[in-house]
């Protein structure tokens, strides 16, 4: 089904998003020295990967294996394991409570 909206509305994304990515660079023409603003900015890819994350994980399953891979993410961060690796073991703690539920 065509929708003619459906331009203006792309239009509108692709405006937003070249902004956001144009204006600092635009705005900001020296380097930025203050310690505060800059230990911000550090934590800001954590923050947006946690954000997309943390929800899409309680959403992709039942609340309890959910839980469980996230309490075993939280551990292998916390241990300070490679990304790899929290990945791995959750999806493996959601895999083997997944188990534990539908066969016992």
């Amino acid at each position: 089904m065509f929708r003619p909206e459906f331009f203006l509305y792309l239009l509108t994304m692709a405006g937003v998003t070249y902004l956001i990515r144009m204006l600092p660079l635009v705005l900001i023409k020296e380097k930025i020295k203050n310690k505060y603003i800059l230990s911000f900015l550090d934590y800001i890819p954590y923050t947006v990967l946690a954000s997309m994350t943390v929800p899409a994980m309680f959403y992709a399953t039942d609340i309890v294996p959910a839980a469980v891979g996230f309490a075993v993410a939280v551990l292998c961060g916390y241990l300070e394991q490679s990304l790899v690796k929290v990945a791995a073991f959750s999806c493996l703690g959601v895999l083997i409570t997944e188990l534990v539920i539908k066969y016992v």
